[in-house]
């Protein structure tokens, strides 16, 4: 069992993480997907969190060069600013979107969005996004057996967060934003989430208010920032335009 606190003077891991605020369109402006972690998982339970998590060592591997498409020449800027590690960042986020809220940014053979509106090929993504939570199988067996390319030039690097000190797990993540595919709804995995839902930024923001949806501080603070925005199309127009990637490292108050 893990302890609920460090012990004074122990050195916390920091673990790299990739999350991606996944958005579409909506009467009202645009909306995000957002799941609920079970009240057992050992970090952020019960709260409501995009989809995201630990960067693997797979992640990083070559392999994904052949199988994606991007960055483009648009992101030599977000690139540039993940790092030497820019491309585990980017699978990670999208293998993470596709196991924890199955969504999957890809393009199929004819170059279009992946479409899961049938129940066949619903099916079929769903027990491929099983057998990767249960470590089956890779992500690019996945690719390779559905003749996909990974959406990277879809998904723009927004910004960093790491998890102050003093907290049970600490993380280094990045955040990006993506358009949803617009065939795929997405729904919590069932294993680390239990509930998911397409919610604005305002909604959100309001419903934590009130005590009705719990939200980490990070989370509400990126929603802060959404809610700034009117559409996808300016949400998107931001995304590609900007030139600065804030590091953001929140410090605990004493006594926490």
């Amino acid at each position: 069992m893990s302890r609920p606190m460090p012990l004074p003077g122990e050195v916390q891991p920091i673990r790299p993480a990739a999350t991606v605020i996944l958005v579409r369109d909506a009467t009202e402006g645009f909306e995000i997907l957002m799941l609920r972690r079970t009240s057992a998982a050992a970090f952020a339970g019960g709260m409501y969190v995009f989809p995201g998590g630990r960067v693997d060592g797979d992640d990083h591997l070559h392999v994904y060069d052949a199988l994606r498409r991007g960055p483009s020449h648009a992101q030599v800027l977000q690139q540039r600013a993940l790092g030497d590690e820019w491309r585990g960042f980017w699978i990670a986020g999208i293998r993470e979107s596709f196991e924890e809220a199955g969504v999957l940014l890809a393009y199929d053979a004819e170059e279009c969005l992946l479409d899961l509106r049938d129940d066949a090929t619903r099916a079929r993504f769903e027990a491929y996004r099983h057998a990767l939570h249960e470590g089956a199988l890779g992500l690019d067996t996945v690719l390779r057996e559905e003749r996909l390319t990974l959406a990277v030039d879809r998904m723009h690097f927004f910004n960093r967060w790491i998890t102050p000190e003093g907290r049970p797990r600490r993380f280094d993540t990045r955040f990006f934003i993506a358009e949803a595919p617009p065939r795929q709804a997405g729904a919590h995995d069932t294993y680390e989430t239990d509930d998911s839902l397409w919610t604005t930024p305002r909604e959100a923001l309001a419903r934590h208010t009130a005590g009705e949806r719990g939200l980490m501080a990070v989370t509400e603070r990126q929603l802060v920032t959404l809610a700034r925005y009117g559409s996808v199309a300016e949400l998107r127009a931001m995304a590609q335009a900007q030139t600065e990637f804030p590091v953001f490292r929140p410090v605990l108050p004493p006594g926490t």
